[in-house]
Order: structure tokens, then sequence, then C-alpha cells
């Protein structure tokens, strides 16, 4: 029976957007009890934190499940699930951060999670293969998060905030660290075991492969460039704001850098499925139009006495306005236009 790509499309958008909507509501909640993610937030929304993050793992896991058990899994259902997790990374980061009391650092939080996303994504195209070591983001990573949660649900968000060696006493032995906030710890240790190994791993995958086939390395990194332009960009508008922007709006940078995020992963997913040729897609740099804007506004501030030319904050509702009809026009590209030939005639066809 044939299934148009646009009811395709509802259908695969309308599984994956019901797991989605936990961690939209999770990131809500966060916005209404804890606006600059800086105060601690009522215990029962840390434990409902972790409930819906529960939920959207076991959700996702079992959606899955289905698709291979009834042989019903497609192209276009993965690009769905992919770019669906994609935002999960940004909603999830908000949720944490009001637990954890992390502020402005929230941002570092999300980056982090996005980096290891991104050079999955990244290595996936080149070696069309999604390996993840026994201990991944996934499961265990999900797992520990909401544990994270429902401890915080009995011991308030303030226990992150304070001193690490208040936190853990029997560490405060500990030179450097005991003296730092306790969030900044976890921070500094997700870099170092995860972060840090993972683009490792990443980045000598592609390697191989890049070499096995005669390719060309330069031109496998510059798919990692609209990523890195992105994050430059926001980082450079929060130096020049005259508001600290990441502060002061920590949900409208976010969301607004994780949609564009979401956007690039898409783009990266759907090139990869076509079968496109390696290199930078200029498709993805669109994405990006919106940040030169910004930071002009923000660095006329400079030159105006700390006024910018328009108010940050409503520079910063267009910039998740841009972001997320990036990310509608892109859905409905992908919906309409290329992956029908996946849906005709099946993944492992088109592919060769």
């Amino acid at each position: 029976m044939y299934c148009s790509p646009f009811g395709a499309a509802l259908l695969i958008f309308s599984r994956c957007g019901c797991r989605f909507m936990f961690l939209l509501l999770s990131a809500l909640l966060g916005y209404i009890y804890s606006l600059q993610l800086d105060t601690a937030p009522p215990r029962w929304v840390n434990f409902a934190h972790g409930l819906l993050l529960f939920l959207y793992q076991t959700f996702d896991a079992v959606d899955g499940k289905q698709a291979r058990r009834t042989n019903s899994s497609s192209p276009l259902g993965e690009l769905f699930d992919h770019g669906c997790d994609a935002l999960a990374c940004t909603f999830e980061a908000l949720a944490f951060g009001s637990t954890a009391m992390c502020g402005r650092s929230t941002f570092w939080f999300w980056l982090i999670s996005a980096i290891t996303f991104y050079g999955a994504t990244w290595e996936h195209f080149f070696t069309n293969t999604l390996i993840l070591p026994v201990v991944n983001g996934p499961t265990e990573g999900l797992m520990l998060i909401y544990v994270a949660h429902f401890f915080t649900a009995f011991v308030g968000s303030e226990w992150w905030a304070q001193q690490f060696g208040k936190s853990f006493p029997f560490l405060n032995w500990l030179p450097f660290v005991e003296g730092i906030t306790t969030y900044k710890v976890v921070l500094f240790l997700m870099i170092a075991f995860g972060v840090i190994p993972t683009v490792t791993f990443n980045v000598c995958n592609v390697h191989k492969v890049v070499k096995a086939r005669n390719g060309s390395m330069p031109l496998a990194l510059a798919m990692l460039y609209p990523f890195v332009v992105l994050v430059g960009g926001v980082l450079i508008w929060d130096y020049l704001s005259p508001s600290d922007i990441i502060r002061s709006y920590p949900h409208l940078v976010i969301i607004g850098t994780g949609l564009t995020f979401g956007y690039l992963v898409g783009r990266m997913i759907l090139s990869h499925l076509c079968d496109e040729p390696k290199g930078l897609k200029t498709g993805m740099c669109m994405s990006l139009l919106y940040l030169p804007f910004a930071i002009a506004n923000a660095l006329a501030s400079r030159l105006n006495d700390g006024a910018p030319l328009v108010d940050e904050r409503f520079v910063l509702l267009g910039y998740c306005a841009f972001s997320g009809l990036g990310e509608i026009l892109s859905i409905q590209q992908i919906a309409i236009e290329p992956v029908d030939i996946y849906l005709e005639y099946g993944y492992s066809h088109a592919r060769k």
C-alpha cells in the first residue's frame, strides 16, 4: 500500500512528537519556576524533570523496537528520530539547568551534549554505521541524568550550587576542586571523560574511512564548520552583548541555538540519506545568516553608550523565530521532496 511522503511524514512526526512533548513540558516547567536557571524550583519540579526524561527515553526505545519488529523502519523515520533527539539535547539541557541551578553554565551543558551528538552524526555520515560504546549517552547517560533529577528532589537544587567540598565532605581534601561549585565540577568531569574521548574516536574513525577511500580529510572536516561558526557566533554575541544574554535570557539563547543545531543535524542526515557528495553544504550555512545581524546589533552598543540599536530581547525572539522557521521549512522539504525515493524503493535499494 502506497503512502504519500507527506502522509508518512505526519505519521512519523506524530510518533516522534509524542515523546518530544515530554521534554518540552520539562523545559516549560524550568522556565516557569526558574526564569534565569539560577533559582531553586520546587522539589516536585525536579521529580517531574526526572519522570519526564524517563518517559522520553522509554518511548524512544519502544518506538525503535516497534519499528524494527514490524519492519516499518525507514530513512524518513531515521531522519525524524535523530532530528527529535537533536532538539532533545536543547530542552533537557534547560531542564537540568533548572534542577542544578546552573545559570549561564547551562549553555555549556547544552554544548557538550551537542558536540557529542554532532560528532556521532558526522561520523555516521562517513562510516554508514552508528557505533555506540558500552557506556553511552542515549542509555547510561540519560539514566544518570534522570537519577540526578530524582536525587535533587530529595536534597534540593541548592546541593548543586554549593561548593564541591560541602556536597562531598569526604572529598574535601582534593586540591583545586573543593572550592568549586558542584555543578561545575560535574561539567569538567563530563568534558574530560565524555566529550574529549568521544570526539577523539569520532575523528579517528572518520580519518580511517577517508584514508581508505583516498578522500580528503579537510573536506570531511569542512562539514564541522557550520557548527563551529554557530557556537562561535553565539559566544561572540554574548561577549559583545550589553545585557549578558546567556545569563539574562538563557532559555531564548539555548532554544534559538538548539533549533539551528537541529537544522544542521537534519541537513547532514538528509545529505547522508541522499548520498550527496562529502563536504560543506550551502544549505547548512543558510541557517547562520541571523547571527551577523545579532552581533552587529550588540557591537553597536559599544559605540552607542551601551544601548543597542534593537532591544536584545526582541533580537533573541527574532533569533528563535528565524531558527524555528528554518526547522519547519526543512521538515517540509524533507517530507515532500527527497525522501520520496526511499519511501518508494527502500533504503538499501536507494543507496546502491
